[in-house]
């Protein structure tokens, strides 16, 4: 178009240029929040992604757990795989926000309207300038196309894992699901792929475009995540060693009982079970969808063993095989014990844990009683019992029931051990004058007892001996001092004396006090 001549025709022509450009800036304001409602619906699709990507990889690990050597290459594929991904992510991002910063940066998150966008939004001589002329487009599509190479590359490494179904049709499956790549559109342009993707197109349009490169490489991992799950296992059945299984519902028994086991192969697929025949120390048992009933009735006791021969044709070599293993189980004789938790005595005044156990007899057909020595009995769980007693001598716990003969089994009854008066950690002897003094009064230790038991100090008579000085005593009630004791001890000096006489303590179980020693003390 000529320029006009015209002064007044140059000036209407300049008025509709400025009122069309007006029009582009209202409808280019719309389109560039659509830009950014894309950019954020495409994000939360990515973050989906990383979450099911992380539990497909989880999932991997645990069913690979089955069979680590067959299956452990394909955990090494799957994380290599995510660190393709994540290098890839790592890559665009840096692309981004190359061209933020080159746009003039990020508007605050304090922003009323333009909070977190770039300034640059509807710039498009910072795209076309990074993108097109300097052949940072290119880079980009260099890096799509390497990036899935190396994806394909890791999983076609893995064609023809045994125990896989990995083969040129599965890789080649595979291969269409992965969307990461170029898009052939641009060819019919005449022009290159970053020309006809950026040229001239605003930093708000390029954000979409970029998340969407960084979408299509999380759904291509996705792919090959479960791709990799759907692998372990994946054959219709190749194995190369079958073992007999015997499940028997106890494996020790009673003379006389009946010994009864579930005989199959160790085997997942019902093929194996076609033209399977099993074997019993030479007799042929009959065959139920792979399981077979094998019962004896022994007389004796010890260790029985029994041999089991398996034989069928293997669907993936066509053969038939033969394969062993001897197995066995015990039968002994209904016998029953009792003992205490802590040792071979009760004390008076303490919970005592009791353990009955008998073999060949069912907890719930055990009858456990008790006498003497005031006894009393407490079932605390399966065959676990709390016994409590009140006088010295002797009590006596009998066990029967489900077949067993009454058994008595006798325990000594005897108070708690007598305690250790102490003041502080010390028993008497030399003890240093702010040492004495800070103590206050004394305890009763029991010493080498297993029990959760304490004993209380009754009383004792406190003696003081000064030099040259007459004696002073105390009747101190309790452990602890009473003034008249604690006056006492704070005039303690090098050279003074102590003496705790008549200690009594109580102890569980106990009717009155007893009597537990003297402790004397030198002060220094």
């Amino acid at each position: 178009m000529s320029i006009p001549k015209e002064p007044r025709q140059l000036m209407i022509n300049i008025m509709y240029l400025v009122l069309t450009a007006m029009l582009a800036l209202n409808v280019s304001a719309e389109i560039i929040n659509a830009f950014f409602m894309i950019d954020k619906g495409i994000a939360g699709s990515n973050k989906i992604f990383d979450d099911s990507n992380t539990f497909a990889l989880t999932s991997l690990e645990r069913n690979a757990e089955q069979d680590r050597a067959r299956y452990g290459k394909l955990v090494e594929t799957a994380k290599k795989v995510r660190e393709i991904s994540r290098e890839f992510n790592t890559y665009i991002d840096g692309i981004r926000e190359e061209l933020v910063g080159a746009s003039g940066g990020y508007y605050p998150e304090t922003d009323p309207k333009y909070a977190g966008k770039p300034k640059g939004y509807k710039n498009k001589d910072v795209t076309t300038n990074i993108l097109v002329n300097k052949n940072k487009g290119d880079e980009v599509e260099k890096k799509i196309l390497d990036t899935r190479q190396q994806v394909l590359d890791a999983v076609n490494a893995l064609k023809g894992l045994p125990g896989t179904a990995i083969n040129d049709q599965t890789l080649a499956d595979l291969e269409k699901s992965i969307t990461l790549g170029i898009s052939e559109d641009y060819k019919k342009s005449g022009k290159s792929w970053a020309y006809f993707t950026f040229n001239q197109m605003p930093v708000a349009s390029v954000f979409p475009i970029f998340r969407k490169f960084q979408n299509d490489m999380k759904s291509s991992e996705a792919a090959v995540l479960n791709y990799l799950v759907n692998q372990v296992g994946a054959t219709s059945f190749k194995v190369d060693n079958f073992i007999p299984i015997s499940s028997a519902a106890k494996s020790y028994i009673i003379a006389g009982d009946e010994y009864t086991s579930e005989i199959t192969v160790g085997a997942s697929s019902s093929s194996v079970y076609e033209n399977m025949s099993i074997r019993v120390n030479g007799s042929t048992l009959k065959v139920e969808n792979g399981v077979a009933k094998y019962s004896a009735r022994p007389s004796g006791t010890g260790v029985q063993k029994y041999k089991v021969d398996i034989s069928l044709t293997n669907p993936t070599t066509g053969e038939t095989e033969t394969y062993s293993k001897d197995f066995e189980y015990e039968v002994g004789r209904r016998s029953v014990t009792v003992s205490a938790d802590k040792m071979n005595v009760f004390y008076i005044g303490v919970d005592n844990p009791v353990s009955v156990a008998a073999a060949g007899v069912s907890s719930n057909e055990l009858k456990v009683s008790a006498s003497g020595g005031g006894i009393n009995m407490k079932s605390t769980g399966t065959g676990k019992y709390v016994a409590t007693v009140s006088e010295p001598g002797e009590s006596r716990i009998t066990v029967s029931g489900g077949g067993l003969t009454p058994t008595n089994f006798n325990f000594r009854v005897k108070r708690i051990p007598d305690p250790t008066p102490q003041l502080g950690r010390s028993k008497g002897g030399e003890m240093a004058n702010g040492e004495f003094k800070a103590q206050d009064g004394l305890i009763a230790m029991l010493e080498g007892f297993d029990f959760d038991a304490r004993c209380d100090i009754q009383g004792y008579d406190l003696v003081y001996i000064a030099k040259r000085e007459d004696a002073v005593d105390s009747q101190n009630p309790g452990g602890r001092y009473n003034d008249k004791s604690r006056r006492l001890v704070e005039r303690a000096k090098p050279g003074d004396v102590y003496y705790f006489n008549n200690i009594r303590a109580r102890c569980p179980g106990d009717k009155a006090g007893r009597a537990i020693g003297t402790m004397v003390f030198r002060i220094k």
